[in-house]
């Protein structure tokens, strides 16, 4: 463990959370214009504000597969949509997405903005278009098309229904009500086409269930009536308010919302016209002209990428910005091994948070999760810094007393619905690579280069001002729950010692789940990433605390432990492999380990059960898995340019026997014993060969910055680094071209194909930065 800074006390660190949450920064007509939203990323389509306690609306629709009608609304794999996602985004007022559903075609624009006579947070607008593939209909259902947009207030406070349904064209009044922050509101619909439109209304307190609710009451009117209708009834002082509206294709549909005293504003007619028919159009078009210009003035990839690789560019960065959500609950945290509270509870709740994040799938992870939040940052803050201080300042309000954050964020019902039970739990001795000081190191040194203009200077410096103080106490959580043996080492806790089902015990506190570590886990271990990201954070603190001349006490230390952490002798004592220059984890170990069937008695009866077998007995050694982690401190760039180690490191990157493929490095070498491994009987390899783009996107900053590095390798980093760019790339945009999404990882096996999530924007929307050739700051 290094020294520890003197730490503030609980009270002065949780007053020091409240005043940079409450700083202008993210105040005023920040706070305003960020204030509604398409902050429901877990839904096909879903509008809230950044209120605990918001009205909350959405689409649906009826879907036809297989002769079998389905309802569509929560983004889920299973419903095998051809593709779904933002092809513009802005993360503010706009955004433009494309769903195709076995035949039918939606489209989706979202637009926002503050009028004359809006109440806070401004007026918004949703066109659906909708088109259908004749071929794909059956007679019976005709073109009919059935969409269900909805308006619920979370707080329960009752909404009005309209009082008629559209008999000529026009805009209709849907629903009224009135809400604490904006005032009245009022919700409209306008279509120049012929619709048929049912209602429902319904009074409860949870939301998550809204598809159920739906479902039930299509089915049960169906079966009375033979229609496939919403029954035009509502609940006594119903809080939900459902419209089906049946169409014909192809349609076009515009829904507006209009916050503050609407009905008694006589610009109200003039404020609907604005935002349907011709004027949104122009308007959609304008938006969408900005951000493709925004996009190529930030990104400037004009000459360095063509035509289809731009627009697969900007699909990726929407798909991130159009995933940022708005969260509010309490996560559970686990109460220590053999308690549990009187009512037969093993957690406690936090407190009641917020959640401004990016989520890294819509679909497989629509929530936040803390080491994937750095890389997106690394995207967002470029796009709109303000956006991005505010993000990662509600990560740091999720910050204890102790200095811990919770690793995955579980906030709401909406939230919990999507996550298996063995998840929810977190643990307040498990931590999570503190990624955010990626983002927040560039902020740094783009202050110290003059990258941003006066006014984003200052805020930008105001805000690290005011996170200073829990920077420090996070970087110190990790210091002394994360310490090694000795002064400088450090090892992911909570590794299972006890596991006889795994043939490696998992490390999910570093991300990398199911890498190769240590056989055997013990307090001897030494893990390479984590002094890495050690090094990272505490360069990353230090730099700040220079910049603003912070307590010259904390400057001190800082600036011993960055030298200490930095010194190449000690990581080379410590992690390097003399023979081919590879770093490793250190621990108690043995490559003789297997799965193999046991007959295990269970009771009266007997059955078979995978479990490990160690066939000699571990010992204290180097971890010889070359991949991911043996990379890392190249990653960083803590190897001297000139050093024999950086050969060896290129050797180990362009091997093709190791990590090299022609769609980006392998996670695991195929020389390891545990390469492509499952780890149980149902846990198939994750990060035992697979290609990952949130590692490939460092590795290839390194083989940038060592490209320009004065040594003898120079030239041969910079040809890897355009090989291994093109690659990733090439396969990237291969990939969402012939199946319509971004994907969790890449097959290695198989030319590349993607795995895991599909629709897995996150850190895959790296992609944006290895097209612009834009990389973090990782070096001093």
């Amino acid at each position: 463990m290094l020294p520890l800074i003197n730490k503030p006390n609980k009270m002065c660190l949780l007053g020091s959370m409240e005043k940079a949450s409450s700083s202008f920064l993210f105040q005023g007509d920040h706070k305003e214009s960020l204030y509604w939203g398409t902050y429901r990323p877990n839904v096909y389509l879903g509008i809230r504000s950044r209120t605990p306690l918001s009205l909350i609306a959405g689409l649906m629709w009826i879907g036809l597969k297989n002769g079998q009608y389905f309802l569509r609304h929560v983004c889920q794999d299973s419903d095998e949509l051809s593709t779904y996602g933002w092809t513009a985004h802005n993360g503010r007022d706009y955004g433009h997405q494309v769903l195709v559903d076995h035949g039918l075609f939606l489209t989706t624009s979202f637009l926002k903005e503050k009028g004359e006579g809006s109440g806070y947070g401004g007026d918004w607008a949703v066109r659906l278009d909708a088109n259908c593939e004749r071929s794909s209909i059956s007679d019976a259902q005709g073109s009919t098309t059935h969409l269900f947009f909805y308006i619920a207030d979370e707080s329960g406070k009752s909404i009005t229904m309209g009082s008629h349904v559209p008999s000529s064209r026009g805009s209709v009044l849907l629903a009224s009500g009135s809400h604490d922050e904006i005032d009245d509101w009022e919700l409209y619909l306008r279509s120049e086409d012929n619709l048929e439109i049912h209602r429902a209304g319904f009074k409860s307190t949870t939301m998550h269930n809204l598809s159920d609710l739906v479902q039930q009451a299509v089915a049960t009117n169906a079966m009375q009536t033979g229609n496939l209708n919403l029954p035009d009834m509502t609940e006594d002082s119903s809080n939900i308010m459902i419209y089906q509206v049946s169409i014909k294709t192809p349609a076009q549909i515009d829904i507006v919302f209009l916050s503050g005293s609407a009905s008694k504003n006589p610009t109200v007619e003039e404020r609907i016209s604005k935002l349907t028919g011709p004027m949104l159009s122009a308007r959609l078009e304008s938006k969408q002209k900005e951000f493709e210009e925004r996009y190529d003035q930030i990104f400037n990839v004009n000459n360095k990428i063509d035509s289809k690789e731009l627009s697969v560019g900007r699909a990726a960065l929407s798909n991130l910005l159009g995933g940022v959500g708005y969260f509010y609950g309490q996560s559970k945290i686990a109460l220590p091994k053999g308690f549990t509270q009187k009512n037969g509870d093993k957690y406690i709740p936090y407190w009641p948070a917020a959640l401004y994040t990016a989520v890294p799938s819509r679909s497989f992870f629509p929530r936040g999760f803390l080491w994937d939040e750095g890389f997106h940052q690394l995207v967002i803050w470029r796009w709109d810094v303000h956006i991005s201080m505010d993000i990662i300042g509600h990560w740091l309000d999720l910050l204890n007393s102790d200095g811990w954050i919770p690793r995955e964020q579980i906030l709401g019902a909406e939230a919990l619905s999507k996550v298996p039970e063995e998840f929810v739990l977190q643990y307040p001795s498990n931590g999570n690579p503190p990624t955010l000081f990626l983002a927040i190191r560039d902020l740094a040194s783009g202050i110290h280069a003059k990258q941003f203009s006066d006014d984003e200077a200052e805020k930008i410096s105001t805000f690290l001002e005011r996170a200073y103080i829990r920077l420090n106490s996070w970087f110190q959580w990790f210091n002394s729950t994360q310490s090694g043996k000795y002064e400088g080492t450090f090892y992911w806790h909570g590794r299972d010692n006890m596991t006889t089902r795994e043939l490696n015990p998992k490390t999910l506190t570093s991300g990398l789940d199911d890498y190769p570590r240590a056989s055997h886990p013990n307090d001897e271990e030494r893990h390479v990433d984590l002094r890495c990201w050690m090094l990272l954070a505490t360069n990353c603190i230090r730099s700040i605390a220079e910049f603003l001349k912070m307590d010259s006490a904390l400057e001190k230390d800082y600036y011993k432990m960055s030298n200490q952490l930095s010194d190449f002798g000690t990581l080379n004592k410590w992690h390097l492999d003399d023979k081919i220059g590879a770093y490793f984890d250190y621990g108690n170990h043995t490559e003789k380990v297997r799965l193999r069937w046991y007959d295990v008695q269970d009771k009266d009866t007997m059955r078979q059960e995978l479990l490990r077998e160690t066939l000699q007995p571990p010992q204290l050694q180097l971890v010889p898995h070359v991949g991911y982690v043996s990379l890392f401190p190249f990653m960083m760039g803590a190897i001297p340019p000139e050093s024999w180690v950086l050969e060896k490191q290129l050797d180990l990157i362009s091997n093709t026997s190791m990590l090299w493929t022609d769609y980006g490095l392998r996670s695991l070498s195929r020389t390891s014993s545990i390469y492509m491994k499952r780890n149980t009987e149902h846990d198939p390899p994750y990060w035992r060969g697979a290609i990952w783009i949130n590692m490939n996107y460092m590795i290839l900053s390194a083989l940038h910055h060592y490209s320009h590095e004065d040594g003898p390798y120079k030239g041969r980093a910079g040809e890897l680094y355009d090989k291994l760019r093109s690659n990733l790339i090439r396969n990237i945009v291969k990939n969402y071209d012939e199946t319509g999404f971004f994907w969790e990882n890449f097959d290695q096996k198989n030319k590349g194909k993607g795995k895991g999530a599909r629709s897995f924007t996150g850190w895959t929307s790296l992609l944006v930065l290895i097209m612009a050739e834009s990389y973090p700051t990782l070096h001093r």
